[in-house]
């Protein structure tokens, strides 16, 4: 008799877990008009994409071609991956002094994990995690970057 009585209630629970679960489910058939999943690539143009979404490193330029990297490889220590590399030059000034200036940095993305250990490593906030998140290609080195642009120069004012 107690065997009877426990598959009954085992049958209860599983009808009652049964139907809460389909709860669920039957708010989402009778309410259409709330999205849950966002049809990608149909709304490429009212996409919402999170505040805090991690895509490719970017370095913001200015409308005088001016960014904020000095070059101190800080972001290349700090990547796990070696996913950046920073080539630098040496630069003579009117006074005879040496400065080190950023010739090219390089980002392949095709190597990063986008940990944002970088942008959070960077004394000057000169790398940025941008917001584009389309990139496939056929082509993996079309995933190394550039990312100062030709002819680009430090801002007045930013410390080594």
């Amino acid at each position: 008799m107690k065997s009877i009585i426990s598959y009954i209630t085992e049958i209860l629970k599983g009808i009652w877990t049964l139907l809460t679960g389909m709860k669920v489910t039957a708010k989402y058939f009778f309410t259409p008009w709330k999205h849950v999943t966002q049809q990608y690539p149909e709304n490429r143009k009212t996409l919402k994409i999170a505040e805090r979404f991690r895509g490719e490193v970017i370095m913001p330029h200015n409308e005088n071609n001016e960014h904020k990297c000095t070059g101190c490889g800080i972001c290349e220590i700090n990547c796990p991956n070696g996913s950046i590399e920073i080539i630098t030059k040496s630069l003579i000034l009117e006074d005879g002094k040496k400065k080190r200036a950023i010739d090219q940095h390089i980002y392949h993305l095709g190597m990063c994990t986008f940990c944002n250990l970088c942008v959070k490593a960077c004394p000057t906030g000169a790398i940025v995690m941008g917001q584009n998140f389309e990139h496939a290609v056929w082509d993996r080195s079309t995933l190394t970057k550039v990312l100062n642009q030709p002819g680009s120069k430090i801002m007045e004012g930013v410390k080594d």
